[in-house]
């Protein structure tokens, strides 16, 4: 197996982390369920520049790089162990001298998914999103995956429902495909939500209600026939959609958003709903991103 534009890899970042380690399980289990290689890539970053009259060690940076080898070494064989219920997996380890930002937005360019850690080593507290996790879901060229630490998702939400974000958007029509592709193939239900509000609408709710719910029907329009066996479970409620999507998200095992809704602008990097459920979400989630 190797990566081409037909079965891209998918790329995951580490950096020894705890959570790291989560994102490469998961990530693992992810690429071989979609008959992807999975490509690990630590970026490790280059040696620093002392300035003129600084001695610089360079066999403690070549220590460095050995240790984040044996790093890799040791992150194939979990990987590998991670997938092995599933099926046999294709991995590439990659050691890179380069920032992880730079590194794993460039490799975002030709990959099907970017999975990273929600937060690294340098994070100091529960909970709060780390600058290379933020900085893919804003500026990455695919759907990235952002995966928490086990501690914050129960093991019986390993057989939750799928749960995405609709609103008619480009982004959201690419989250639905996403989302109905990994419930079919995890073998579990897929729920979509859409919710609507009276703001700034001076029609009955019974009207506001019953437009949801064509619009929900129209953009799952197609699927039902790809995905025939696949149990659909649709929320249309009226409701602020960042909050309904986190308590839909409480028994799911992913969720899936669009990087920017019916709001955005061309430009956007991150919508005001995809960024509050990155930051809330206790399960993985994908943030996608409009084909065109």
């Amino acid at each position: 197996m190797s990566a081409n534009s037909i079965n891209p890899p998918v790329v995951v970042g580490i950096d020894g982390s705890h959570t790291a380690d989560e994102a490469l399980r998961w990530a693992a289990v992810d690429a071989v369920h979609h008959d992807a290689p999975l490509h690990i890539v630590h970026a490790v970053g280059a040696p620093a520049d002392f300035g003129p009259g600084v001695d610089f060690h360079r066999v403690d940076h070549d220590e460095y790089l050995k240790a984040c080898a044996v790093r890799l070494t040791a992150a194939r064989r979990f990987a590998t162990a991670a997938a092995a219920p599933v099926d046999d997996l294709d991995i590439e380890t990659f050691l890179v001298e380069a920032g992880p930002i730079t590194t794993l937005r460039d490799r975002s360019k030709d990959a099907r998914l970017l999975v990273v850690g929600s937060h690294g080593m340098g994070a100091f507290r529960r909970g709060l999103l780390g600058s290379v996790s933020t900085a893919m879901a804003r500026h990455a060229q695919c759907p990235v995956a952002v995966v928490p630490e086990p501690e914050r998702y129960s093991p019986h939400r390993l057989r939750g429902p799928v749960v995405v974000g609709v609103d008619g958007s480009p982004c959201s029509m690419r989250a639905v495909d996403i989302a109905f592709d990994e419930a079919s193939r995890r073998g579990v239900p897929v729920r979509a939500v859409l919710t609507w509000s009276e703001f700034n609408r001076y029609i009955p709710r019974t009207e506001m209600q019953a437009e949801a719910e064509t619009l929900l029907s129209e953009t799952l329009a197609g699927h039902a026939e790809q995905y025939p066996d696949l149990e659909v479970q649709r929320v249309v409620t009226e409701d602020r959609p960042a909050k309904r999507l986190l308590e839909e998200g409480e028994v799911a095992q992913l969720i899936v958003v669009g990087s920017h809704g019916r709001g955005g602008f061309a430009g956007m990097t991150l919508g005001s709903v995809s960024q509050a459920v990155l930051h809330a979400a206790d399960c993985p989630l994908i943030i996608a991103r409009s084909q065109s």
